[in-house]
């Protein structure tokens, strides 16, 4: 089992703008979609941000224009947010908060050997890697440039630098990179910055 964050960024590494919006990155019709089914067939939890979890709804589930879709996975996702959030009906959905320790010990179980995805939440995903909780990172870099936004990793990741794996080609406007975490159960890393954001 591996706790993954694959994201879609910016080239000046951003994985939304400063609105919360993906505009830039659904503008780019050649996606790497390519191995995201198989991807996902190895996922058994989820765990994402509240700005992720608000972006699905208002876009495919709740769409102020047309007809919704239901909700996209099914595996069990867990939401981290601070407060009440609209429910999907027949999704197995858990809000969250707090520690992401406790939490990943439940995804774990219920992903029963698969892998955990963290969907989107740059400082999300950083919580888990604080804890050497984060296995990968998997980023589809975009061929655009947004100058502002939600930062990739809004921490301090530095030493030991994390080790580049793989490299992907999908297209004109998408490269693929795969990196492992050295620190990963480890505990946090000896170099955190204690100042950034939890």
């Amino acid at each position: 089992m591996k706790t993954q964050y694959l994201t879609a960024m910016s080239l000046d590494g951003f994985i939304a703008d400063p609105d919360h919006s993906l505009d830039w990155l659904m503008q780019l019709a050649d996606s790497p979609v390519g191995e995201f089914p198989e991807f996902l067939r190895a996922v058994g939890a989820m765990a994402m941000g509240a700005s992720t979890y608000e972006w699905l709804l208002r876009h495919q589930v709740f769409p102020e224009a047309g007809e919704g879709r239901p909700w996209p996975y099914v595996q069990p996702t867990w939401v981290f947010t601070s407060r009440n959030r609209r429910r999907v009906p027949g999704a197995d959905i858990h809000f969250v908060r707090g520690d992401v320790r406790p939490v990943h010990a439940a995804m774990a179980a219920a992903a029963n050997g698969k892998n955990i995805w963290i969907v989107g939440g740059g400082d999300l995903a950083g919580q888990f890697a604080d804890h050497g909780l984060l296995d990968e990172i998997i980023l589809q870099v975009a061929s655009v440039s947004l100058g502002a936004g939600a930062p990739l990793f809004p921490r301090r990741m530095t030493t030991p630098p994390l080790r580049l794996v793989e490299v992907r080609h999908f297209s004109s406007n998408f490269a693929q990179l795969r990196y492992e975490l050295p620190n990963a159960r480890g505990g946090p890393a000896p170099d955190q910055d204690a100042s950034a954001p939890h």
